[in-house]
C-alpha cells in the first residue's frame, strides 16, 4: 500500500500543484516578451498555486474532489495559455481558446481518472485500513453514493449536497449492522433523504442499520462495503 499511496499522492500534487506551475512558466515566458504590466498575468497562476496547496492538504484522502478541480484548473490553464498572449500583442493563439479550454479540461480530467484508477485498481482490503475516503456508488439512482472516511460514513443523493435533506452522516461507532442481499428489481425502495430518479435494479445490496435508521443500499461492490466499514469499524 505505500508504494500505491505515494503513487497516487504524486498524481494528486500533479493536478493541486503541478498545473498551477506549468501554468506559471509559461506565463512567464509569454510576459517577458513584453511589457512590465505584462506580468501581472503571473497572479492568476499565483493565486492558483496557493488555493492548490491549501485545497490539497484538505482533499489529498478525499477522492470526489479530485475530478473537479483537476478540470477546472485545467480549462483555467488552457484557457490562460491560450488567451494570455493578447497581453503581448500576439492574436492569434486567441482563435484555439475553446479548443485550449477542451484540451485542459480533458487533460485535468484524465489525471484525475488516473489518481482514482492508482488508488482503487485493483481493489485490496488493505485500502480500509488507510485514510482514504473510499465512494461506493448507489445503482440505480443518479449521482448517489456512500462515502466512507476514516471515522464516518455519509449517505448523499448529490456529489455536492445543496441542504441537509440530500445527505445523512453517521459515525462508524452508530453502525449497529451491515448484512448483503441481493434484490429482485422489483422493490419500492424508500430514503431517509430527498432522493430523485431512483430506478428498481436487480443485483446485490447492502442493508445499512445506523441510528435507528434501516438503509437499502444497491450497488455491485456490496460485499466490498460491507468488509470496509467492518475494518474501519473495527479499528
Amino acid at each position: 500500500m505505500e508504494s500505491r499511496h505515494r503513487r497516487v499522492q504524486r498524481l494528486v500534487a500533479v493536478i493541486y500543484l503541478g498545473i498551477p506551475v506549468l501554468l506559471l512558466v509559461v506565463v512567464a515566458l509569454i510576459a517577458s516578451t513584453g511589457s512590465a504590466l505584462a506580468w501581472i498575468g503571473c497572479v492568476v497562476p499565483l493565486a492558483m498555486l496557493v488555493v492548490g496547496f491549501v485545497l490539497r492538504r484538505r482533499h489529498r484522502y478525499q477522492p470526489r474532489w479530485w475530478l473537479g478541480v483537476a478540470g477546472l484548473y485545467g480549462g483555467l490553464a488552457g484557457l490562460m495559455v491560450t488567451l494570455f498572449p493578447l497581453a503581448v500583442g500576439v492574436w492569434w493563439p486567441a482563435i484555439l481558446a475553446l479548443p485550449g479550454l477542451i484540451i485542459g479540461i480533458v487533460a485535468g480530467l484524465v489525471l484525475a481518472r488516473a489518481a482514482d484508477r492508482a488508488l482503487l485498481v485493483p481493489f485490496v482490503p488493505e485500502l480500509a485500513s488507510t485514510p482514504y475516503e473510499l465512494v461506493f456508488r448507489l445503482r440505480g439512482i443518479p449521482l448517489a453514493a456512500v462515502l466512507v472516511g476514516a471515522d464516518s460514513v455519509t449517505i448523499q443523493s448529490h456529489p455536492i449536497p445543496r441542504s441537509e435533506h440530500q445527505f445523512r452522516t453517521y459515525p462508524l461507532t452508530g453502525i449497529t449492522g451491515t448484512y448483503e442481499f441481493s434484490l429482485s428489481g422489483a422493490e419500492r425502495l424508500k430514503f431517509p433523504i430527498a432522493v430523485t430518479h431512483a430506478v428498481a435494479s436487480e443485483g446485490p445490496a447492502v442493508i445499512l442499520q445506523a441510528n435507528g435508521e434501516d438503509w437499502v443500499l444497491p450497488t455491485n461492490q456490496a460485499g466490498t462495503l460491507i468488509d470496509v466499514l467492518t475494518e474501519r469499524r473495527e479499528n
